[in-house]
């Protein structure tokens, strides 16, 4: 049972931890944004990473995501991967990454499982190897330990013992993991966003590794990238067959800011410029969103706004509604309730999408 510190309803729905419920993070955000960045900042400072995106006026200025971070002398950036140091931006680059990766078998639990060649066999037999899902063949996941975002329910939120520490493997090595049973790469993490240099390069080399063959590229993103990473990540994945998946986490900026402490606007404004490319390429499909059901707080009314932003780039985009699991700061809350996830998933068909799916079903209550 959470208490909102604004209008003092209490209810199983409203994180304690948070401190403040949806109808105040929407009506009353000034009120709340000052607890809430509190909140953001201890989550941050307990892994020893900038409690904000930093703004130092002699530093350096970092432009690969949306927080473009300038980074004074010795310090890091918002991701806790790039460093200035002596006057360069160093701990990360093309050439190295703080990664880690690991082979999936396919079918593979993927948010986009339900449409992609390796799956459903889409595409075949341009990219995919078999006309249904690809038996014997597998993924390459690779998890990169840094994220543009401070999602405060995040699911994968253990990459932030590693955002400063973990091993760094460069891009040569990323593209030798890849065999002659890999039939795609996947990128996320954290979020590839903020290590997209090392992810292009890698997949550039590991697709001239295996000319002619088959070799998906596809990422799971925030999408909260700059506009200049944006162009070679989506050559690369329409090129290959592979496909951008998006997770949309709310329609409503004060509720991103809340959740996860940066705005939605730059992850928005690229999925809409994503959407220009599906027609290029229609199978498989190239476009995915997805949105995870956050109790109390990711209901069908913004889950209804986002459906109707994405049919009005075209209908055929693939959503997918995530149940919840309770995890990091937001571990407070419940699983999922069936209700909810059905009232979603009603709302998105409503807005005129129509590929939608609910997607964890297990954990749903």
């Amino acid at each position: 049972m959470g208490t909102c510190i604004r209008c003092k309803n209490s209810s199983p729905l409203i994180s304690n931890n948070l401190g403040a419920c949806l109808d105040c993070i929407r009506s009353n955000f000034s009120e709340v944004w000052p607890h809430l960045e509190k909140v953001h900042a201890a989550s941050r400072r307990a892994f020893g990473l900038p409690e904000k995106p930093p703004r130092d006026p002699h530093g350096i200025r970092c432009k690969l995501c949306i927080n473009m971070c300038v980074i004074g002398e010795g310090k890091y950036g918002y991701c806790g991967v790039r460093k200035n140091e002596g006057g360069r931006l160093t701990g990360v680059s093309a050439k190295e990454g703080n990664v880690t990766w690991y082979y999936d078998y396919l079918p593979t639990n993927c948010v986009a499982d339900w449409v992609c060649a390796g799956c459903t066999g889409a595409g075949y037999p341009n990219f995919a190897h078999c006309p249904s899902y690809e038996m014997g063949y597998k993924n390459l996941a690779v998890f990169y330990q840094s994220c543009s975002f401070n999602c405060l329910f995040c699911q994968n939120w253990h990459y932030r013992e590693q955002a400063k520490s973990g091993k760094r493997r460069t891009a040569q090595e990323l593209a030798q993991a890849v065999d002659g049973e890999t039939s795609c790469i996947c990128y996320f993490g954290g979020d590839p966003a903020t290590q997209l240099p090392h992810a292009l390069l890698a997949s550039r080399l590991a697709r001239r590794r295996r000319e002619g063959q088959i070799l998906r590229i596809c990422f799971e993103t925030n999408g909260s990238m700059s506009v200049h990473l944006l162009k070679p990540m989506a050559h690369l994945a329409l090129d290959s067959g592979g496909c951008i998946k998006f997770d949309l986490k709310a329609w409503n900026e004060e509720l991103n800011l809340a959740l996860c402490g940066v705005s939605n606007k730059q992850t928005l404004k690229n999925f809409e410029r994503l959407a220009a490319y599906i027609a290029r390429r229609p199978e498989p499909p190239f476009l995915i969103a997805s949105t995870l059901l956050v109790p109390g707080y990711v209901d069908e009314g913004e889950v209804g706004k986002l459906a109707e932003f994405i049919a009005g780039l075209d209908p055929n985009i693939p959503y997918a509604l995530l149940a919840f699991y309770p995890h990091f700061i937001m571990n407070d809350l419940p699983t999922t309730s069936r209700v909810q996830a059905k009232a979603c998933l009603q709302a998105a068909r409503e807005a005129g999408l129509k590929r939608v799916k609910i997607g964890n079903v297990g954990l749903l209550s």
